[in-house]
């Protein structure tokens, strides 16, 4: 069996340009994405996005994260298959903590974590 090949780029290799098309999809249950996520990223659950595809920018390039990388393959997948520019975000959230880049709750003020 061959595993096609998901585009992936990683969390420190992420486009950062303002007025830049991209959008950050992170497919996260709604308890994960509470207790921390990355500023300016959209929000659909995994099990959401077949119907709610019509809310992500067709125009943009779509980076896709979870946790660490499994559910987010799967919605590339997917997202690719009906005409999107989709790409997995390697290590997902945990990388993108372990890197140090921010993160905001919706909880506490300052207490924001992935792990």
């Amino acid at each position: 069996m061959t595993i096609p090949r998901v585009p992936t780029v990683s969390v420190t290799d992420l486009p950062t340009e303002p007025g830049s098309r991209t959008v950050l999809l992170d497919v996260r249950e709604v308890d994960e994405w509470e207790l921390g996520h990355a500023p300016g990223a959209q929000h659909i659950p995994i099990i959401d996005v077949p119907a709610r595809t019509d809310e992500i920018d067709i125009d943009a390039e779509v980076f896709v994260v979870c946790r660490q990388g499994g559910r987010s393959i799967v919605v590339v997948e997917f997202l690719n298959s009906i005409g999107f520019d989709a790409y997995n975000v390697d290590g997902g959230m945990v990388a993108w903590q372990q890197a140090g880049l921010p993160l905001i709750s919706d909880g506490d003020p300052g207490s924001a974590k992935i792990y």
